[in-house]
Protein backbone atom coordinates (compact mmCIF):
# COMPACT_ATOMS: atom_id res chain seq x y z
CA UNK A 1 0.00 0.00 0.00
CA UNK A 2 3.02 2.15 0.72
CA UNK A 3 4.70 1.79 -2.33
CA UNK A 4 1.02 2.86 -4.55
CA UNK A 5 0.85 5.54 -2.39
CA UNK A 6 4.51 6.23 -2.91
CA UNK A 7 3.89 5.53 -6.75
CA UNK A 8 1.63 7.80 -7.16
CA UNK A 9 3.20 10.87 -5.05
CA UNK A 10 5.78 10.28 -7.83
CA UNK A 11 3.77 10.59 -10.45
CA UNK A 12 1.70 13.78 -9.12
CA UNK A 13 5.33 15.24 -8.22
CA UNK A 14 6.73 15.32 -11.60
CA UNK A 15 3.66 16.41 -13.04
CA UNK A 16 3.21 19.33 -11.18
CA UNK A 17 7.09 19.63 -12.07
CA UNK A 18 6.19 19.65 -15.91
CA UNK A 19 3.59 22.17 -15.14
CA UNK A 20 6.18 24.41 -13.60
CA UNK A 21 8.67 24.32 -16.20
CA UNK A 22 6.35 24.88 -19.07
CA UNK A 23 4.97 27.87 -16.74
CA UNK A 24 8.69 29.18 -16.22
CA UNK A 25 9.27 28.58 -19.89
CA UNK A 26 6.25 30.78 -20.85
CA UNK A 27 7.16 33.53 -18.07
CA UNK A 28 11.18 33.28 -19.49
CA UNK A 29 9.84 33.87 -23.34
CA UNK A 30 7.46 36.87 -21.99
CA UNK A 31 10.59 38.61 -20.05
CA UNK A 32 12.17 38.71 -23.15
CA UNK A 33 9.65 39.71 -25.13
CA UNK A 34 8.85 42.44 -22.69
CA UNK A 35 12.59 43.98 -23.56
CA UNK A 36 12.07 44.45 -27.18
CA UNK A 37 10.21 47.50 -27.70
CA UNK A 38 9.10 47.40 -31.13
CA UNK A 39 7.78 43.93 -30.31
CA UNK A 40 5.54 46.07 -27.62
CA UNK A 41 4.47 48.49 -30.03
CA UNK A 42 3.49 46.27 -32.10
CA UNK A 43 1.54 44.21 -29.80
CA UNK A 44 -0.07 47.36 -28.26
CA UNK A 45 -1.12 48.38 -31.64
CA UNK A 46 -2.40 44.96 -32.51
CA UNK A 47 -4.18 45.14 -29.11
CA UNK A 48 -5.73 48.13 -30.23
CA UNK A 49 -6.99 47.07 -33.62
CA UNK A 50 -8.57 43.58 -32.12
CA UNK A 51 -10.31 45.48 -29.46
CA UNK A 52 -12.00 47.99 -32.21
CA UNK A 53 -12.21 44.95 -34.16
CA UNK A 54 -14.53 43.17 -30.83
CA UNK A 55 -16.36 46.13 -29.86
CA UNK A 56 -17.38 47.21 -33.56
CA UNK A 57 -21.31 47.08 -33.21
CA UNK A 58 -21.23 48.95 -30.41
CA UNK A 59 -19.09 51.93 -31.80
CA UNK A 60 -20.74 51.82 -34.38
CA UNK A 61 -23.70 49.66 -35.64
CA UNK A 62 -23.26 47.62 -38.94
CA UNK A 63 -26.50 48.02 -40.58
CA UNK A 64 -27.35 51.70 -39.64
CA UNK A 65 -23.62 53.71 -39.91
CA UNK A 66 -20.79 50.71 -41.54
CA UNK A 67 -23.26 49.96 -44.71
CA UNK A 68 -25.85 52.48 -44.60
CA UNK A 69 -25.76 55.33 -47.89
CA UNK A 70 -26.22 59.27 -47.42
CA UNK A 71 -25.07 60.73 -50.72
CA UNK A 72 -25.87 63.81 -49.10
CA UNK A 73 -22.85 63.77 -47.17
CA UNK A 74 -20.51 61.72 -49.30
CA UNK A 75 -16.54 62.75 -49.70
CA UNK A 76 -16.89 65.02 -47.05
CA UNK A 77 -13.50 65.66 -45.29
CA UNK A 78 -12.51 64.51 -41.65
CA UNK A 79 -14.29 66.49 -39.19
CA UNK A 80 -15.74 66.30 -35.97
CA UNK A 81 -19.08 64.48 -37.08
CA UNK A 82 -17.07 62.20 -39.29
CA UNK A 83 -13.22 61.60 -37.80
CA UNK A 84 -12.12 59.76 -41.15
CA UNK A 85 -14.51 61.27 -43.51
CA UNK A 86 -17.44 59.38 -45.68
CA UNK A 87 -16.74 57.56 -48.66
CA UNK A 88 -18.50 57.89 -52.34
CA UNK A 89 -21.85 57.04 -50.79
CA UNK A 90 -21.82 59.15 -48.02
CA UNK A 91 -20.68 56.19 -45.72
CA UNK A 92 -18.31 56.83 -42.37
CA UNK A 93 -14.99 55.56 -43.28
CA UNK A 94 -13.92 54.90 -39.94
CA UNK A 95 -17.24 52.84 -39.03
CA UNK A 96 -16.16 50.63 -41.88
CA UNK A 97 -12.43 50.42 -41.08
CA UNK A 98 -13.30 48.86 -37.86
CA UNK A 99 -15.87 46.77 -39.47
CA UNK A 100 -13.03 46.03 -41.85
CA UNK A 101 -10.74 44.76 -39.62
CA UNK A 102 -13.41 42.47 -37.68
CA UNK A 103 -13.12 41.21 -41.66
CA UNK A 104 -9.32 41.22 -42.06
CA UNK A 105 -8.26 39.61 -38.88
CA UNK A 106 -11.22 36.65 -38.84
CA UNK A 107 -9.31 35.92 -42.29
CA UNK A 108 -6.13 36.23 -41.44
CA UNK A 109 -5.93 33.97 -38.42
CA UNK A 110 -8.50 31.30 -39.46
CA UNK A 111 -6.60 31.17 -42.91
CA UNK A 112 -2.90 31.00 -41.45
CA UNK A 113 -4.76 28.18 -38.62
CA UNK A 114 -5.71 25.97 -41.52
CA UNK A 115 -2.65 26.67 -43.32
CA UNK A 116 -0.72 24.96 -40.17
CA UNK A 117 -2.87 22.39 -39.08
CA UNK A 118 -2.80 21.03 -42.85
CA UNK A 119 0.83 22.10 -43.33
CA UNK A 120 2.29 20.77 -40.27
CA UNK A 121 0.31 17.46 -40.17
CA UNK A 122 2.11 17.38 -43.90
CA UNK A 123 5.78 18.24 -42.98
CA UNK A 124 5.82 15.87 -39.23
CA UNK A 125 4.96 13.12 -41.59
CA UNK A 126 7.74 13.66 -43.73
CA UNK A 127 10.04 14.90 -41.46
CA UNK A 128 9.53 11.91 -39.34
CA UNK A 129 9.21 8.80 -41.51
CA UNK A 130 11.30 10.28 -44.54
CA UNK A 131 11.44 7.90 -47.51
CA UNK A 132 9.69 7.54 -50.08
CA UNK A 133 6.65 8.96 -47.69
CA UNK A 134 8.97 12.55 -47.78
CA UNK A 135 9.75 12.46 -51.20
CA UNK A 136 6.01 12.10 -51.91
CA UNK A 137 4.27 14.90 -49.80
CA UNK A 138 7.34 17.17 -50.81
CA UNK A 139 6.96 16.79 -54.27
CA UNK A 140 3.28 17.91 -54.20
CA UNK A 141 4.15 20.68 -52.00
CA UNK A 142 6.73 22.03 -54.81
CA UNK A 143 4.08 21.82 -57.22
CA UNK A 144 1.91 24.12 -55.20
CA UNK A 145 5.19 26.46 -54.58
CA UNK A 146 5.94 26.36 -58.21
CA UNK A 147 2.39 28.59 -58.52
CA UNK A 148 2.72 32.32 -56.85
CA UNK A 149 0.48 32.29 -54.06
CA UNK A 150 -1.55 34.99 -54.95
CA UNK A 151 -1.99 33.60 -58.38
CA UNK A 152 -3.34 29.89 -57.03
CA UNK A 153 -5.73 32.23 -54.94
CA UNK A 154 -7.15 33.94 -57.75
CA UNK A 155 -7.76 30.50 -59.70
CA UNK A 156 -9.17 29.25 -56.63
CA UNK A 157 -11.81 32.47 -55.63
CA UNK A 158 -12.28 32.64 -59.56
CA UNK A 159 -13.25 28.87 -59.67
CA UNK A 160 -15.47 28.62 -56.27
CA UNK A 161 -16.76 32.07 -56.51
CA UNK A 162 -16.09 35.58 -54.07
CA UNK A 163 -16.89 34.79 -50.88
CA UNK A 164 -15.81 35.33 -47.15
CA UNK A 165 -15.41 31.13 -46.83
CA UNK A 166 -13.59 30.52 -50.51
CA UNK A 167 -11.17 34.13 -49.68
CA UNK A 168 -10.42 31.96 -46.51
CA UNK A 169 -9.91 28.87 -48.24
CA UNK A 170 -7.53 30.05 -51.04
CA UNK A 171 -5.49 32.07 -49.01
CA UNK A 172 -5.03 29.10 -46.77
CA UNK A 173 -4.53 26.47 -49.37
CA UNK A 174 -2.05 28.67 -51.08
CA UNK A 175 0.53 28.93 -47.22
CA UNK A 176 0.04 25.24 -46.61
CA UNK A 177 3.62 24.64 -48.71
CA UNK A 178 5.38 27.07 -46.62
CA UNK A 179 4.38 25.74 -43.07
CA UNK A 180 5.21 22.41 -44.45
CA UNK A 181 8.52 22.89 -44.97
CA UNK A 182 9.61 25.07 -41.59
CA UNK A 183 7.71 21.73 -39.89
CA UNK A 184 9.14 19.22 -41.64
CA UNK A 185 12.86 20.88 -41.37
CA UNK A 186 12.23 20.97 -37.28
CA UNK A 187 11.37 17.79 -37.09
CA UNK A 188 13.98 16.46 -38.91
CA UNK A 189 16.60 17.93 -36.46
CA UNK A 190 14.42 16.89 -33.33
CA UNK A 191 13.53 13.38 -34.90
CA UNK A 192 16.82 11.70 -33.69
CA UNK A 193 17.55 13.28 -30.07
CA UNK A 194 17.76 11.64 -27.26
CA UNK A 195 14.62 11.72 -25.56
CA UNK A 196 13.07 10.58 -28.68
CA UNK A 197 14.96 7.46 -28.31
CA UNK A 198 13.86 7.19 -25.06
CA UNK A 199 10.23 7.48 -25.82
CA UNK A 200 10.36 4.36 -28.69
CA UNK A 201 12.47 2.47 -26.00
CA UNK A 202 9.83 2.52 -23.24
CA UNK A 203 6.97 1.45 -26.10
CA UNK A 204 5.38 4.84 -27.09
CA UNK A 205 3.61 4.72 -30.45
CA UNK A 206 4.40 7.16 -33.77
CA UNK A 207 1.44 8.97 -33.26
CA UNK A 208 2.33 9.92 -29.37
CA UNK A 209 5.65 10.51 -30.06
CA UNK A 210 4.79 13.42 -33.06
CA UNK A 211 2.14 14.95 -30.78
CA UNK A 212 3.65 15.09 -27.56
CA UNK A 213 7.12 14.92 -28.21
CA UNK A 214 8.15 16.29 -31.64
CA UNK A 215 5.30 19.01 -32.70
CA UNK A 216 5.69 20.93 -29.13
CA UNK A 217 9.38 21.52 -29.80
CA UNK A 218 8.96 22.22 -33.06
CA UNK A 219 6.72 24.94 -32.39
CA UNK A 220 8.92 28.00 -32.02
CA UNK A 221 9.58 28.77 -35.61
CA UNK A 222 6.19 27.96 -36.09
CA UNK A 223 4.83 30.58 -34.20
CA UNK A 224 7.09 32.98 -35.66
CA UNK A 225 6.37 32.37 -39.37
CA UNK A 226 2.23 32.17 -38.34
CA UNK A 227 2.33 35.82 -37.39
CA UNK A 228 4.29 37.19 -40.63
CA UNK A 229 1.59 34.54 -42.13
CA UNK A 230 -0.95 36.71 -40.35
CA UNK A 231 0.35 39.86 -42.10
CA UNK A 232 0.55 37.85 -45.73
CA UNK A 233 -3.15 37.02 -45.39
CA UNK A 234 -4.07 39.90 -44.53
CA UNK A 235 -2.34 41.56 -47.71
CA UNK A 236 -3.40 38.88 -49.61
CA UNK A 237 -7.50 39.22 -48.77
CA UNK A 238 -6.44 42.98 -49.25
CA UNK A 239 -5.12 42.33 -52.92
CA UNK A 240 -7.98 39.98 -54.09
CA UNK A 241 -10.79 42.27 -52.72
CA UNK A 242 -8.61 45.13 -54.82
CA UNK A 243 -9.54 43.67 -57.82
CA UNK A 244 -13.00 42.29 -56.70
CA UNK A 245 -11.88 38.67 -56.13
CA UNK A 246 -12.63 38.91 -52.52
CA UNK A 247 -15.26 40.64 -50.03
CA UNK A 248 -18.28 41.87 -51.78
CA UNK A 249 -20.02 45.15 -51.14
CA UNK A 250 -21.63 46.28 -49.67
CA UNK A 251 -19.25 44.94 -46.69
CA UNK A 252 -16.81 46.40 -45.38
CA UNK A 253 -12.91 45.18 -46.31
CA UNK A 254 -10.13 47.60 -46.26
CA UNK A 255 -8.59 46.57 -50.28
CA UNK A 256 -12.54 46.99 -51.41
CA UNK A 257 -12.24 50.66 -49.66
CA UNK A 258 -9.13 51.01 -51.26
CA UNK A 259 -10.48 49.93 -54.54
CA UNK A 260 -13.86 52.21 -54.53
CA UNK A 261 -11.96 55.37 -53.64
CA UNK A 262 -8.90 55.45 -56.07
CA UNK A 263 -11.23 57.07 -59.05
CA UNK A 264 -11.40 60.06 -56.11
CA UNK A 265 -7.90 60.16 -54.99
CA UNK A 266 -7.40 63.86 -56.46
CA UNK A 267 -9.67 65.40 -54.81
CA UNK A 268 -11.05 63.00 -51.89
CA UNK A 269 -7.52 61.70 -51.11
CA UNK A 270 -9.06 60.61 -47.65
CA UNK A 271 -11.07 57.72 -49.29
CA UNK A 272 -8.00 56.12 -50.32
CA UNK A 273 -4.87 57.08 -47.97
CA UNK A 274 -6.74 56.26 -44.45
CA UNK A 275 -7.46 52.40 -45.45
CA UNK A 276 -3.70 52.33 -47.13
CA UNK A 277 -2.41 53.59 -43.92
CA UNK A 278 -4.45 51.18 -41.86
CA UNK A 279 -3.33 48.29 -43.70
CA UNK A 280 0.49 49.45 -43.49
CA UNK A 281 -0.13 49.92 -39.59
CA UNK A 282 -1.40 46.62 -39.36
CA UNK A 283 1.39 44.81 -41.20
CA UNK A 284 3.94 46.90 -39.51
CA UNK A 285 2.53 45.60 -36.26
CA UNK A 286 2.30 42.16 -37.06
CA UNK A 287 5.93 41.99 -38.43
CA UNK A 288 7.34 43.78 -35.16
CA UNK A 289 5.71 40.96 -33.09
CA UNK A 290 6.78 38.16 -35.39
CA UNK A 291 10.48 39.95 -34.93
CA UNK A 292 10.26 39.75 -31.38
CA UNK A 293 8.63 36.27 -30.95
CA UNK A 294 11.54 35.24 -33.28
CA UNK A 295 14.28 36.77 -30.67
CA UNK A 296 12.28 35.76 -27.45
CA UNK A 297 11.59 31.82 -28.88
CA UNK A 298 15.60 31.87 -30.02
CA UNK A 299 17.21 29.75 -27.05
CA UNK A 300 20.57 31.17 -28.11
CA UNK A 301 19.85 34.89 -27.11
CA UNK A 302 18.52 33.78 -23.63
CA UNK A 303 21.53 35.41 -22.21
Amino acid sequence: MSEVLTNESVGKNSSVEIVNKKRSQLTEVWRRLKKNKMAMIGLTILGIIVLLAIFADIIAPYDSVAIKQNLKERLQSPSSSHIFGTDEYGRDIFARLIHGARVSLQVGILAVGISIIIGGTLGAIAGYYGGKLDNIIMRIMDVFLAVPSILLAIAIVSALGPNLLNLMFAISISSVPGYARIVRSSVISIRDQEFIEAAKAIGADDFRIISKHIIPNALAPVIVQGTLGVAGAILSTAGLSFIGMGIQPPAPEWGAMLSGGRQYLRYAPHVTTIPGVAIVIIILALNLLGDGLRDALDPRLKS
